[in-house]
């Protein structure tokens, strides 16, 4: 069995629940790792129109594809929303960026199928991300 962590990585492209426009932000970091490596990524923001020059979807319900990994950046109580949302749609490949962790939505999307990186590094130090 492949490392959970390449088997995400290897997806075709990327998508950040909680992305940003504040450069200060985590959610705005994760977008910027994923254009460092210039890997295709779509910002998931209720309210702005783009993060980093990137046009947003509003939700993880508007992403055009399910073949996806999903960076989950967001309270534990939205990641809840996010997850229930990414499994309807048939995603299966997420990470929970340290802070956004949810141990019972963790164990909702392992019974569903999902892979799960949680409690690990996070994706900045696994791209090698650099401000």
């Amino acid at each position: 069995m492949r490392d959970p962590m390449d088997e995400f990585l290897s997806q075709p492209a990327f998508a950040v629940a909680g992305a940003s426009t504040d450069r200060a932000k985590y959610g705005n970091k994760v977008v910027r790792a994923y254009l460092q490596q210039g890997r295709s990524v779509l910002p998931i923001n209720p309210k702005a129109d783009e993060v980093e020059g990137v046009r947003t979807v509003r939700s993880v319900a508007d992403l055009p594809s399910a073949d996806i990994g999903l960076s989950i950046v967001t309270p534990p109580a939205v990641t809840r929303e996010v997850v229930e949302q990414a499994l309807s749609r048939g995603i299966r490949h997420l990470w929970m960026q340290p802070g956004a962790e949810n141990e019972e939505v963790i164990a909702l999307a392992q019974q569903q199928g999902a892979i799960v990186l949680h409690g690990g590094p996070c994706v900045l130090v696994a791209l090698g991300y650099r401000e």
